[in-house]
């Protein structure tokens, strides 16, 4: 059959459910811990922050497909089912004889795959009668996307953005106030743990680590309101499962089997949502795939960090994760992919990662965004600087194919675009860019405050 350029399926083709990976993995990832009692957090405790639904899907590692609520599903039809896309002009660029799709999560307002996720944490927060929520963001297209999940379930939405991001993309700052939410560069002098950083790191830009830590005390402050996060948690992961169950049944409908499939990797939505299913199958022992998050250099938390129970923020006041982690209180480079800035990795994807599911590497923001300008003139879409991980290794793999003469089918994760990114592009035009990667030391450094255990 010819594949045509974009693969669409039909609105009655939208998944009905999430898949959650988890229960088909024989060694489940260690549960979340009570930070002062080191014991597993009882769906109670998760409560006091997160709604209570969600705080049962983040407790639930048993039940391999659970309902997606009509009211979600009438929102996913907004923007989804979203296009695969079998990128003909860049094969043709890169003169291979592998097979390239991209699964194209940015046709939304938000730019990114984050709108998956966010609707149904507000829509669970609306359902509990709640007043509104808080949060982080990084490059602000979860901030955005949430924004934008709240007005539409007529919530206050406050956010906390990570300062460099602040700073370097206002546009996508004034999206998030267009749609309402009130906007914070982090760490601010507004919450007690932020102030608290900002004493014991003067100047500093941020992470986010640090919004994290603002956005749950400022929940937990406040009556009517709970903490909702775009990443790292199971929960997340869980929504975002639509990206990969969207991409494997687009594939299916054209007999096509993946061969490589590839995720940009910071707190792990992206990567997560679309490998999950696909990592379902190799778990059940029905397929094989060769699966690869992509990370970047200075902040190597899969390739260079430690799998130990860590806090999930700066301020260590969220729950222990058994992850990979680079410590808390490791402050990354002000890179210009701000959704990449995290010290740790989802403990979905940290647990793959560890039973060698999946495999795991890292590259220089100069190498990713020379990958994103090639893939822009060739492909018309230009992306997010982090999406543009997995572009450079896409066109990695796909030039080890031309070397050996394999056609190889190759799938990878374009979740944003980079529309609101151009002062990021502006420095690497004008080759101001630089590449920054933490020594073993500074990493040692942080690490050796992870909590004994």
């Amino acid at each position: 059959m010819e594949i045509p350029y974009k693969i669409y399926l039909e609105e009655n083709e939208l998944p009905e459910s999430w898949y959650n990976v988890r229960a088909d993995m024989k060694k489940k990832p260690a549960p979340l811990l009570n930070p002062a009692t080191h014991e597993p957090v009882t769906l109670d405790e998760l409560s006091h922050v997160f709604c209570r639904e969600l705080a049962e899907q983040e407790l639930n590692d048993q039940d391999a497909y659970i309902s997606i609520p009509q009211e979600i599903r009438d929102f996913y039809k907004m923007y989804r089912p979203a296009p695969l896309v079998r990128a003909y002009c860049l094969e043709k660029k890169l003169g291979t004889p592998a097979h390239i799709y991209y699964k194209f999560e940015g046709n939304n307002t938000s730019g990114s795959h984050k709108l998956n996720s966010a609707i149904a944490q507000a829509y669970y927060a609306k359902k509990q009668g709640l007043k509104g929520v808080t949060t982080e963001t990084g490059a602000g297209q979860w901030g955005t996307a949430l924004s934008m999940a709240c007005s539409y379930f007529d919530l206050d939405c406050q956010v906390y953005m990570v300062k460099v991001s602040y700073e370097q993309k206002p546009f996508r700052r004034e999206v998030m106030r267009t749609y309402g939410a009130n906007v914070t560069p982090s760490p601010s002098m507004l919450t007690e743990v932020g102030r608290k950083i900002n004493e014991e790191f003067p100047g500093t830009n941020g992470s986010l680590g640090c919004a994290i830590s603002e956005a749950v005390e400022a929940a937990t402050s406040q009556e009517g309101y709970r903490y909702v996060l775009g990443s790292v948690l199971s929960q997340v992961l869980l929504h975002q499962s639509v990206i990969g169950l969207e991409t494997k049944a687009a594939l299916d409908k054209y007999g096509v089997k993946a061969d490589v499939i590839i995720g940009c990797a910071g707190g792990g939505s992206n990567l997560g949502g679309l490998i999950s299913p696909f990592a379902g199958e190799i778990l059940r022992g029905e397929a094989n795939y060769d699966i690869i998050a992509v990370e970047p250099k200075s902040c190597p938390s899969l390739t260079r960090g430690q799998y130990v129970y860590d806090f999930c923020d700066t301020g260590k006041v969220c729950p222990l994760a058994k992850m990979y982690t680079l410590g808390s209180g490791f402050m990354p480079s002000p890179i210009h992919a701000g959704g990449l800035r995290y010290h740790g990795m989802s403990s979905v994807v940290s647990e793959l990662y560890d039973q060698g599911i999946i495999r795991a590497t890292s590259v220089s923001q100069t190498e990713i965004f020379k990958a994103a300008e090639e893939f822009a003139r060739v492909e018309g879409i230009l992306p997010a600087p982090e999406s543009s991980h997995a572009i450079k290794v896409a066109m990695d793999e796909a030039l080890k194919c031309k070397e050996t003469g394999e056609a190889k089918n190759i799938v990878f994760g374009l979740t944003g675009t980079g529309y609101f990114d151009m002062y990021a592009y502006g420095a690497f035009n004008d080759g101001k860019m630089v590449d920054y990667v933490p020594t073993d030391e500074e990493i040692a450094k942080a690490l050796a405050d992870t909590p004994k255990m």
